[in-house]
């Protein structure tokens, strides 16, 4: 029997400037693979104040012609994708960041696109979109990148894990994606050695090792055929994750929380990430208590 939550839709939100047609892809395979409604939102900001001198009402007009033009070409490329899918077109009043969040508390996911930045982006990108709701959704939020990357055969799904709640959450949605794929999963422990150079490096990585393989050892018990791979590394999080990432379906991070990042924001790890990883980011927050 199919649960309420297990219904919740996947939300997609259409960006009426710039299509992600790879973005909007991976939301309608996934939709269609988990049996879910996709949901196509679209926000329309309100009038800035650079635009006192313009009329509000149709400005508002045009924003909203521009995103009902977006969603239903969005709309047309999901139904050619997955003519099954159960699918819903919403536009919403108001800025998208908080529109994308307040559908998050009744999605079981949402998909964004977007591309990588430089370094004008990056000094500008809390003014994104993807990374404030990244932070700040109820669910999990999938960013994928525009163009599509190449991916290994055998297929891998990568989790970067730390001992914190929001890395547990991460480790769930992890084997939930890798067994949906038929992949395995590589399961990462990234520390700093100067962080804690007055422990024994040796015996740090006996223990990181045994605490990794803690905390998969449920979730794997409950995927049998997910093939699961520990790794403890040694370097910067941001840097090995990505690298991890390079041929990756996915790579899984917690969203909050301090652990084996030791010393850094867990939320700093995943920002990084969403600015170099090579595969689509997936963040997670922590389970509810």
């Amino acid at each position: 029997m199919t649960s309420a939550s297990e219904r919740r839709p996947i939300v997609f939100g259409v960006d009426a400037l710039e299509p992600r047609p790879m973005a909007l892809a991976w939301a309608a395979d996934e939709a269609g693979r988990r049996g879910l409604p996709l949901r196509l939102l679209h926000a329309v900001p309100p009038a800035s104040h650079d635009l006192r001198g313009f009329e509000e009402g149709r400005y508002h007009k045009v924003l909203r012609e521009h995103g009902d033009a977006a969603l239903e070409r969005a709309a047309d490329f999901a139904r050619g994708r997955r003519p099954e899918l159960d699918l819903a077109t919403v536009v919403a009043d108001g800025n998208p960041v908080q529109a994308l969040c307040r559908e998050s508390a009744h999605a079981g996911l949402v998909v964004l696109g977007s591309r990588r930045m430089n370094r004008l982006g990056e000094l500008f990108s809390a003014l994104s979109v993807t990374v404030p709701v990244s932070a700040q959704a109820h669910c999990p939020v999938v960013v994928v990148r525009e163009p599509e990357h190449i991916t290994q055969d055998p297929p891998y799904v990568v989790v970067g894990v730390d001992g914190s709640e929001s890395s547990a959450a991460a480790v769930d949605v992890a084997f939930d994606l890798a067994a949906r794929r038929g992949a395995a999963l590589r399961a990462v422990w990234v520390w700093q050695s100067q962080l804690i150079a007055h422990f024994d490096e040796e015996a740090a990585g006996r223990t990181l090792r045994r605490l990794l393989a803690e905390s998969t050892a449920g979730r794997a018990m409950a995927f049998p055929d997910v093939k699961l791979t520990h790794e403890v590394i040694r370097g910067h999080p941001v840097e090995e994750l990505a690298k991890a990432s390079r041929h990756a379906l996915a790579v899984v991070v917690g969203r909050r929380g301090r652990g084996g990042f030791t010393g850094m924001r867990l939320g700093s790890v995943t920002h990084g990430l969403l600015h170099h990883a090579h595969c689509p980011v997936v963040t997670v927050p922590r389970l509810p208590s």
